[in-house]
């Protein structure tokens, strides 16, 4: 997960692997698992996607990191890992998710998320460093 998120997804590139232990440690994980690309091995499942939630479990949540492994991809396993999440969490009666992307809008949408309906009321507190500009 961790050489997925650093090496690969525009939001956690250069992430430290001790920066992602804290996160994982304080958050609810999801995988995807395949035994499509297994090697051979009779019953074996290797992991080809995952998703972090953070959540109060009452009342919020937040999911990110949601992330699935390039030759898996096209294949509906975002879509059906995001859908089970939003399962779950609405089972346990926890009804506001929030989440932030670049450029799968449409895989959220499909599970009932929409743009913020007053994004004036929202405020953020963002402290994470600026990579400075190539130019």
């Amino acid at each position: 997960m961790h050489t997925w998120l650093s090496g690969d997804a525009y939001w956690a590139l250069g992430r430290s692997r001790e920066v992602m232990d804290r996160a994982i440690a304080a958050s609810e994980m999801w995988s995807v698992l395949s035994s499509e690309s297994s090697q051979g091995a009779e019953g074996a499942e290797e992991q080809v996607g995952v998703a972090r939630v953070v959540t109060d479990g009452a009342i919020f949540a937040w999911l990110c990191d949601v992330y699935i492994d390039p030759s898996h991809r096209g294949r509906g396993l975002g879509s059906a890992l995001v859908g089970a999440i939003v399962a779950d969490l609405e089972a346990r009666g926890i009804r506001r998710m929030l989440l932030a992307t670049r450029d799968a809008h449409e895989v959220y949408a499909g599970h009932g998320f929409t743009a913020l309906a007053d994004p004036g009321m929202w405020m953020e507190r963002d402290r994470r460093d600026l990579r400075p500009s190539r130019g």
